[in-house]
């Protein structure tokens, strides 16, 4: 198992925190009420910071600096899942999004506390009450949406029936993970879906929702994207790119 193996999952991890992030900072101003647009905000700024740790660490092991990462890399070159990157769609939407990626993050970062790599077990243990809070805060808007309205309901289901395919490619293995489950760097996937599973199902029935069945992980590498990743980038590459490499403001 080499440093490049691991750097590659870092940056997976990293790149899902960042666009993710970026997703809900498009909340910013336009959350249902006052007071969880503030609240939404702080996720998405938390997602980022959680980003900017991995980025940190993929740095320290590739020597790339985490500004050229992010802001001049091709689409093509990102190793988030499409998950994280479709539009913003309703509240519901985002919604239901942020939870399931919360309930997986929690789920993954009980285990990599435990990493053999004092690096990454460092790095879980310092997000793990951040995403705790994050947890918390959307099943608990899960339940208030699931067991508001009709119409509520409605637009809940629809976001998972149209989210879960998606989410579970946040469990699609990879060629090198066999290596680092091997030196215990990194849970086996097929047990954090399981274990994902098992909570988010609990949380969505005690919130009057159907759970779709249970079925494979999407067949997609996180090589391939859709068109609205590109569309992202534009706009969160835009000022970086109008400008050389390094200067200073």
């Amino acid at each position: 198992m080499t440093e490049t193996t691991l750097a590659l999952k870092i940056l997976a991890l990293a790149d899902d925190e960042l666009i993710l992030g970026h997703r809900d900072s498009e909340w910013a101003g336009h959350a249902p009420i006052l007071e969880e647009d503030i609240a939404f905000s702080n996720i998405a700024l938390d997602e980022l910071g959680h980003a900017q740790l991995w980025y940190e660490l993929h740095q320290t092991l590739t020597a790339k600096e985490p500004d050229r990462v992010i802001f001049f890399r091709r689409a093509a070159d990102y190793r988030n899942t499409q998950f994280v990157e479709l539009p913003k769609g309703d509240w519901a939407f985002s919604m239901t999004r942020q939870y399931l990626f919360d309930a997986y993050e929690n789920v993954l970062l009980g285990h990599l506390i435990h990493s053999s790599d004092a690096r990454v077990a460092e790095i879980a243990a310092k997000m793990r009450p951040e995403e705790i809070y994050h947890l918390r805060h959307t099943s608990n808007w899960v339940k208030r949406l699931g067991l508001g309205t009709a119409t509520s309901r409605r637009r809940m289901q629809n976001a998972l029936d149209e989210l879960w395919q998606y989410a579970l490619q946040l469990f699609t293995p990879s060629a090198d993970d066999l290596a680092l489950i091997a030196a215990n760097i990194f849970p086996d996937l097929a047990v954090l879906q399981q274990e994902w599973e098992t909570n988010v199902r609990a949380q969505l029935t005690a919130s009057d929702l159907v759970a779709p069945p249970s079925r494979a992980p999407l067949a997609l590498t996180r090589a391939q994207h859709t068109e609205h990743l590109q569309t992202l980038l534009d706009e969160l590459q835009m000022v970086a790119r109008s400008e050389a490499y390094g200067v200073e403001w």
